[in-house]
């Protein structure tokens, strides 16, 4: 009965080991997928926080006290250059153009009256001199009427979009007092800062033609149908903020965009020798990024990296690797520091073509 007990306790405990052999030799044939960092010429594509405003944006404001005594147009309405908008009460300056008007004529006879009396030479010439003055002074006092009546009628300078009212019809309005603002979306100015360091990145790897050309990505997260081109460059750097400002032009012939509109605009930078990997082979601590490399005893180190772009699927490596180093791109969670792993090397051009990268 022993000896039974005692083969059975043995056999069990052969049974245990050998599950234990045969579970070790099946960790031990995992093997993990392993690639190198890609060095290739690509572009990628920089953001840039934007602020749309229009080629032409005025407030339109009173140029006489008075009355509005007629809106021609309404808000939000587009309208055409010259086409009336506002009129203020015009009746004390008609009365003023005609009392200006009844003088030049009363100013027009005594000149000539003495006109005649000096050809007969009756008066002295300084006489007809003074009332040449005088008919001259009056003719300004009409010509000054006329502008002061011509102020009542506020029109359009450029053609473009109405604002809303600032006032009402029988508003009382002083001089320069706002009645809405005027914008001309026909091409649309989107500013947007640049850091100093990127500036002089751009300056020095990137030509004028790829500069000039940008997009700009709407609120709504779609590409604006039209490109712009970066036509401005500020004189100066904002020493609070170090940056300085690009102004990028659209055109916006379907006036999809409205003065005051936010956007990012959207640069394409070439990078020469950039360093690829793909993002599934990285892995964050405390808002660090690292990657496993594996070294010459194929056992599988951390190290940090620093990330100077990103693009769908790819990191471009600025320091922490080289491009003959060997980084494991899946199980990451199943690796412990310093521990040999099996792998099956894969080219780098194959494992980054099949994240879809576009690279040129």
């Amino acid at each position: 009965m022993k000896r039974s007990l005692v083969l059975m306790s043995l056999g069990a405990v052969l049974c245990l080991a050998s599950c234990a052999k045969k579970e070790e030799e099946k960790e031990e044939a995992v093997e993990y997928q392993v690639s190198s960092p890609l060095l290739k010429d690509t572009t990628i594509t920089k953001e840039y926080v934007g602020q749309v405003r229009a080629i032409r944006h005025i407030e339109m404001r009173a140029q006489q006290r008075g009355y509005i005594q007629n809106i021609y147009v309404d808000e939000g309405q587009y309208v055409n250059q010259g086409q009336a908008m506002f009129q203020i009460m015009p009746k004390l300056y008609e009365a003023e153009l005609q009392k200006a008007q009844a003088e030049a004529n009363y100013a027009d006879i005594e000149r000539q009256n003495t006109q005649k009396l000096a050809d007969s030479k009756i008066v002295a010439p300084t006489e007809l001199a003074m009332a040449n003055a005088k008919f001259n002074k009056a003719k300004a006092d009409v010509s000054l009427a006329e502008v002061h009546l011509g102020f009542t009628k506020i029109k359009a300078p450029f053609s473009g979009m109405m604002d809303r009212f600032q006032v009402r019809l029988g508003s009382l309005v002083d001089e320069g007092d706002l009645l809405t603002t005027l914008s001309d979306n026909s091409q649309m100015w989107v500013y947007f800062n640049v850091p100093e360091a990127e500036y002089l990145n751009l300056k020095e790897k990137t030509s004028e033609a790829n500069l000039s050309n940008v997009g700009l990505k709407m609120a709504n997260n779609k590409l604006f149908p039209y490109p712009g081109k970066v036509q401005t460059i500020e004189a100066d750097f904002d020493n609070t903020t170090g940056n300085i400002q690009f102004r990028a032009t659209f055109p916006n012939p379907k006036g999809l965009l409205r003065h005051g509109e936010t956007g990012n605009i959207e640069m394409k930078v070439p990078i020469r020798n950039a360093l690829l990997i793909p993002q599934k082979a990285t892995f964050e601590v405390l808002e660090k990024k690292y990657v496993y490399v594996i070294d010459k005893d194929n056992k599988v180190r951390s190290r940090e990296i620093k990330i100077a772009a990103e693009m769908p699927h790819i990191f471009v490596v600025s320091s922490g690797l080289n491009k003959d180093d060997k980084i494991l791109l899946e199980g990451l969670r199943q690796v412990k520091e310093n521990e040999p792993i099996k792998y099956k090397f894969e080219k780098p051009q194959s494992v980054i073509s099949n994240l879809g990268l576009y690279a040129e």
